[in-house]
């Protein structure tokens, strides 16, 4: 669509955000205070006695969960509507994460396996209805702006967490979970009394919308969208790379001799970076076509990760390839979250929720891909992954470019 209106500055978006969508942003935060899963589930088990091997069985769980979690939220959102999925995700983790510590023992660990499966397909399963939620809630010319602002809440919530992880760990290891627990529950209360109760589009098509016309269901429209198998795969392989910033890097540092510090500095750095600037880079990145602002984005990463194959172990060097790193996920985000939303409402959820699903697939891969790389090609892991980003920003401008319309017929 075209349109000579410039999208407007970040204060002005800020001050027109509808109230729902504060409300939403306010909960994505408050849970995000609280998911300790991913990121300390390993030390809480080796703690209470697991095995290295045992523990990375139950955070695959977990990761195998969240991928199933992105598909079912996309139908549950077209049956049940946003506010409602968003409210049984978020109870439904609550829940479980409450009894995990039950499980705690390594001879319960068959129990503890399918838990974290359930705790991961419940905790994720919010995610598509809250980007559908945000995309209706949204004026049109914001919503990549409004997707930058949940990145920001999900990047805010990240850095704040390990902080309050730290002082739960010296009182009570099983507090990680409960506070977990405590802070889906309060999520899943605040979408019932201050999130509206939409519902999106159902599956019978409208012949006005020409991407939902002549299928016969959301999923069947999307399996035959070979662009959007091109975003897809863009997504996947970005997301392995994304992975590699806590996985191969951190073993990097660590081989060239430097301490640990460092990798503090480098996430600390990242994290101020995005939250930061990432509203006002999106400012300027909505005045570009999304393939653009994809692709560029995209191929930025690649080659910040690239850069850190010629760092020389230099530590101002790893700050400084972070920094483009950080600034290719700024330009390439927002657009890239915002893209499924824009499809029309009778696939839009499918759309998101495959989107999510293939994210978190990505997260899961990711780990592995980076020791198994790590292990055959030392330093080389970063060449391999420039080249796979510069394969991801070809897969963005294929599935994100629009298709030049065709000429008209007698």
């Amino acid at each position: 669509m075209t349109t000579t209106e410039e999208p407007a500055g970040v204060l002005a978006v800020l001050r027109r955000t509808p109230a729902p969508v504060r409300y939403l942003l306010g909960g994505v935060l408050v849970n995000q205070l609280g998911a300790f899963v991913q990121t300390f589930m390993v030390l809480y088990l080796v703690f209470r006695g697991f095995s290295a091997g045992q523990a990375g069985a139950v955070l695959a769980a977990y990761s195998i969960g969240s991928v199933l979690g992105g598909l079912a939220g996309g139908e549950l959102v077209h049956r049940i509507g946003p506010r409602a999925t968003i409210t049984a995700a978020m109870a439904g983790s609550a829940a479980i994460l409450a009894v995990v510590p039950l499980f705690g023992r390594p001879g319960l660990l068959a129990a503890l396996l399918a838990a974290m499966l359930l705790a991961g397909l419940a905790t994720q399963s919010y995610r598509p209805a809250a980007a559908v939620l945000l995309s209706e809630l949204m004026p049109g010319a914001d919503r990549v702006m409004g997707f930058s602002m949940l990145r920001i809440a999900l990047n805010l919530g990240a850095a704040l967490s390990p902080l309050v992880a730290a002082g739960l760990i010296l009182v009570d290891w099983n507090l990680l979970l409960w506070f977990d627990s405590a802070t889906a529950l309060l999520y899943a209360v605040m979408a019932v009394r201050l999130l509206p109760d939409l519902r999106v589009g159902r599956d019978t098509p409208d012949p006005a919308e020409p991407v939902a016309s002549g299928t016969r269901t959301g999923y069947a429209t999307l399996l035959r969208d070979g662009r959007f198998g091109f975003f897809l795969a863009s997504v996947l392989i970005g997301s392995v790379i994304y992975v590699q910033y806590t996985v191969s890097l951190p073993l990097k540092i660590t081989a060239e001799g430097h301490s640990a510090g460092l990798y503090s500095v480098v996430l600390v750095t990242a994290s101020a970076v995005l939250i930061l600037c990432e509203l006002k880079i999106t400012s300027y990145v909505t005045r570009w076509p999304g393939h653009v602002a994809a692709t560029t984005g995209t191929a930025l990463m690649g080659l910040g990760v690239a850069g850190f194959g010629v760092s020389g172990g230099s530590a101002v060097a790893l700050v400084a390839c972070t920094v483009v790193f950080v600034f290719g996920i700024m330009i390439n985000g927002p657009t890239m979250f915002a893209y499924p939303s824009t499809f029309p409402a009778a696939v839009k959820a499918r759309y998101i929720s495959a989107h999510q699903a293939t994210f978190g697939l990505g997260m899961a891969l990711g780990p592995l891909f980076g020791v198994a790389a790590w292990v055959a090609l030392g330093n080389g892991v970063w060449w391999l992954c420039g080249g796979l980003g510069l394969v991801a920003a070809l897969c963005a401008l294929l599935g994100m470019t629009a298709p030049r319309p065709r000429a008209a017929t007698a």
